[in-house]
Parts: C-alpha cells; structure tokens; sequence
C-alpha cells in the first residue's frame, strides 16, 4: 500500500515539475499576446513559434502584413493562403504579424 501511495505521488511530483518547465521556457513577448489566438491558424503549417514552413520567426511587421495583404487581394486565387488572409481585417493581420515577428 505504501508503495502505491509513494509511485503515485513520484507521479505527481514529476508531472508538476515538467509543467513548471514549461512555463519558465514560454516566450514572456508572446505567452499573452493579443496576437496569438488570431495566429493559431497559422500553426499547422508556420508552427506555434514561426519556425515552419514559412518561416516567419523574427520577420519584419511591415514585411509579413505585406505579403498577406498581398495575398487578401487575390479573391480570384483561392489556395489556402490567400483564403486565410482574406478572413481577417487589416488590425487583425497586424496583431498576427507582431505575434509572428517577435519569436
């Protein structure tokens, strides 16, 4: 009966310390960015830091606001992108291009 009680509280213990791990890993810039929950869209494909494919990590604001516009402009084009862009008002681009810049 002990052993139970001490394997699961070694479990709680290891849990509880992997999560603080977690935390003091998170990117204080854009753990609560206003950003964030517009830019999850964009994770399949640019992951949750900017790091897949397209990089987007560390772009320019200006850059990125940019290249979505561009593709927001395009209604007759409709690959993915272009279809993503265009569900957003400029000020929601702007907050996902901040989001994307400052990993």
């Amino acid at each position: 009966m002990m052993r139970k009680i001490n394997n699961r509280l070694m479990a709680i213990v290891s849990l509880w310390i992997v999560s603080l791990a977690n935390v003091a890993l998170a990117n204080p810039a854009t753990v609560n960015h206003p950003g964030r929950d517009l830019a999850s869209n964009c994770f399949q494909c640019h992951g949750t830091d900017g790091y897949g494919y397209e990089h987007l990590a560390g772009k320019r604001v200006s850059k990125i606001v940019e290249e979505l516009q561009e593709m927001s402009d395009r209604p007759i084009d409709k690959n993915i992108m272009n279809v993503h862009a265009q569900a957003y008002t400029a000020d929601e681009i702007k907050l996902i291009a901040d989001y994307f810049s400052k990993q």
